[in-house]
């Protein structure tokens, strides 16, 4: 390990350090304290100390550092091919004899540490080869780390388009998108890196092969479905930097037709507007003011391409918003609308709905679909065929009954307009009942076999039997509704008018019955107000002890909520045909069946009935019975206006008691109202001792009310 066979001279001052080292020969601390002192040594002496101490201790790596550092700093600023370079090299050749496991470059450290220790090394090797001018050694060390850490393929997809090496990176790129289990570390979705992978390809194709590029983009626009408008965008992007402007149409036009959601729609249709008008004002600057015909023509082409797309926007629109939901029935429609002024088109958009739409699937109502597409027909004067849509509209399996109940009903109306006969047979063949019982609700049968319980439908068919057809087949599909039990209480005051209007009044008044018999409270309630209006009409006071049985049939299961204008009616009805004391009585019933809130009216009126009928002084038994009865707001102005009673009367001591009665249930902090009408009383009617029973009172109630 000696560098060479000269005698080793030792100084005076070194003979210290010499006898240390004999006596501890392999002490790294003696041999620095040594080199220490030889530090301004010549460099051969100096070398020769650090040979020395490392052919005692060839495994420290202190010591071979600090002695490599220093032949390092020995040959600094010589020439290369100075021998000088040959024998460090060789001083580190024999380092790593010694230190294998502590190498000092990449390659060798590599290969001489275990892969645990690796992560210690790429990064200031990945650095290096970065900070330099040598772009293929980097890609190849590059290569060799991503083997070991696939996950840093960014950084490496970063560094290749820095250094221009674009198609790597796209081909990088792509083995991200395609590798299932690549995760980004800087948490970028699949998609993302899709777009960053064809902004790159779009941007710059010169680099990459127009197949590969188109079959690259292509493949993301498969996988992504449902944010694809940025990748048409790319696509179409790469084709205008290659000069290729109507391939670029086409792709455009593609990506129109294909995207599926309004905001990929409107990112292409975007781009697309862009790129036109771009290519529009490119064209007219080219041109410049004197053009000639042929010039005028393009120019003519380019604009009039411009305005379609413009005026196809709603139409291309409509057709994303059909390919997201094709069964629906709003947004079909809305194309027909579209395609107003365009009787082929309207025809070909209503036979394209009808076939597509699924009617289980159906968004909106389907049966307007057919309804329309027949009216159109209709507005045409073709009535034939508005006939055979209507009939092929009732064939469709819709989920309710009241759809297909909807179909007869215009086709009704359309044929009445024709032929009112055949309106009435289409109405008697719609509400047929099929061969065998089906249950209304059984979702399991068609609707077709369900609908001739349909509501919708029997009311329809009341409606032109009353305007078409006898009074006999009228009558017969009002008693069929009630028949079947669909009859709503409705029907029944239809029915009943019905009746009277052709002067078959019991008839009517048993329609009535049948009504009443079929519901109950609250919705019986409109049919018996009917009823007994009705009743009343016809017979006015002659028939007065069937009325009474009909009232009181009436309130006898009647809710507080619905008597007053019941009560009320029998009340005017004893008034005016009966005897002034069973009016008194409904009043007096009046007053205990109604709600609490509708009390006071209800005594209002009665103490304004009995004051007509029996005069003041009958009233003061009404008056005591509603105090008593109502609530203290109500029970106060009883009083008052009692009171007010007596005072004309002349019935003043009446009057000071009925004040004394009240005040029990008056706080003066909040009915002061009372207190000044009892002040006034007092003042007018009273004297000293009653105005000071009234303060006592007052102070008495004051106390009381404040102690609660």
């Amino acid at each position: 390990m000696i560098m060479d066979n000269s005698p080793l001279i030792i100084e005076t001052d070194d003979l210290q350090y010499e006898e240390e080292l004999l006596r501890n020969p392999f002490s790294v601390k003696h041999w620095q304290r040594y080199i220490e002192h030889q530090k301004d040594a010549s460099p051969e002496k100096l070398n020769k100390v650090y040979e020395r101490s490392l052919l005692q201790m060839p495994g420290s790596y202190k010591l071979w550092h600090q002695y490599l550092r220093l032949r390092m700093q020995q040959v600094k600023g010589r020439c290369i091919t100075d021998p000088e370079f040959e024998s460090v090299n060789n001083t580190f050749e024999r380092g790593l004899v010694f230190m294998h496991k502590m190498p000092r470059t990449f390659d060798r450290a590599l290969c001489a540490l275990p892969i645990t220790q690796h992560n210690r090394i790429w990064p200031l090797y990945l650095k290096f080869v970065m900070t330099h001018p040598i772009p293929e050694t980097a890609v190849r060390v590059w290569r060799r780390y991503l083997k070991l850490c696939p996950e840093d393929t960014e950084d490496y997809i970063t560094y290749l388009i820095s250094i221009g090496r674009l198609e790597e990176a796209a081909k990088k790129y792509e083995w991200c998108v395609n590798t299932d289990s690549f995760t980004s570390k800087y948490g970028k979705s699949k998609h993302q890196l899709w777009s960053e992978l064809c902004e790159l390809i779009s941007k710059n194709p010169q680099e990459t092969s127009l197949k590969n590029a188109e079959a690259i983009i292509r493949h993301g626009l498969q996988r992504y479905t449902d944010q694809v408008g940025m990748l048409w965008n790319s696509l179409a992007e790469f084709y205008i930097i290659s000069a290729l402007f109507e391939r670029a149409r086409d792709v455009f036009e593609e990506g129109l037709r294909s995207v599926m959601t309004v905001r990929d729609f409107t990112q292409v249709f975007d781009a697309y507007a862009q790129f036109e008008e771009l290519m529009l004002k490119k064209r007219m600057e080219e041109v410049g003011v004197e053009v000639d015909e042929e010039e005028e023509i393009d120019l003519e082409l380019r604009l009039a391409r411009y305005e379609d797309l413009m005026q196809r926007r709603p139409l291309l629109l409509n057709s994303v918003m059909l390919r997201q939901n094709p069964h629906n029935c709003l947004e079909w429609q809305k194309r027909v609308t579209l395609y107003e002024g365009k009787p082929k088109m309207i025809v070909a958009t209503y036979m394209e709905a009808v076939k597509t739409i699924d009617p289980k699937q159906a968004t909106g109502k389907l049966f307007s679909l057919w309804v329309n597409f027949a009216k159109f027909y209709e507005e045409n004067n073709q009535i034939v065929d508005a006939r055979i849509i209507f009939q092929r509209a009732t064939e469709v399996a819709y989920v309710k009954v009241d759809d297909l109940a909807s179909i007869p009903n215009y086709c009704s109306i359309l044929t009445w307009i024709s032929n009112e006969e055949e309106a009435l047979k289409l109405m008697k063949r719609a509400t047929a009942p099929p061969p065998h019982k089906v249950a209304y609700n059984d979702e399991s049968e068609p609707v077709q076999r369900r609908v001739y319980k349909s509501l919708k439908l029997w009311s329809m068919y009341a409606d032109l039997e009353e305007c078409l057809g006898t009074f006999k087949s009228c009558k017969a599909v009002y008693d069929r509704i009630i028949d079947l039990r669909i009859a709503t209480p409705q029907i029944i005051i239809n029915y009943g008018m019905f009746l009277q209007e052709n002067n078959y009044f019991e008839e009517a008044f048993k329609a009535y019955e049948k009504g009443i018999s079929l519901f109950k409270w609250p919705y019986v309630y409109d049919i018996w107000n009917t009823y007994l209006t009705k009743f009343l009409e016809r017979y006015m006071g002659t028939k007065i002890e069937r009325a009474r049985d009909l009232f009181e049939q009436c309130l006898e299961k009647c809710p507080p909520s619905y008597a007053r204008n019941l009560y009320l009616l029998y009340a005017k009805m004893e008034e005016d045909h009966g005897l002034a004391r069973h009016a008194m009585q409904v009043y007096s019933r009046a007053t205990k069946a109604v709600p609490p809130e509708e009390k006071l009216a209800i005594y209002n009126i009665y103490l304004q009935h009995a004051q007509q009928i029996y005069g003041v002084t009958r009233t003061r038994e009404i008056y005591q019975e509603a105090i008593d009865d109502l609530p203290d707001e109500g029970a106060r102005e009883m009083c008052l206006r009692f009171s007010e009673m007596e005072r004309k009367l002349g019935e003043i001591d009446r009057a000071r008691e009925i004040y004394a009665y009240c005040s029990q249930i008056c706080d003066p902090r909040i009915t002061a109202e009372f207190w000044a009408k009892w002040t006034d009383f007092e003042v007018a009617h009273g004297n000293e001792d009653t105005m000071k029973e009234l303060l006592r009172i007052k102070r008495s109630m004051q106390a009381k009310y404040n102690t609660q």
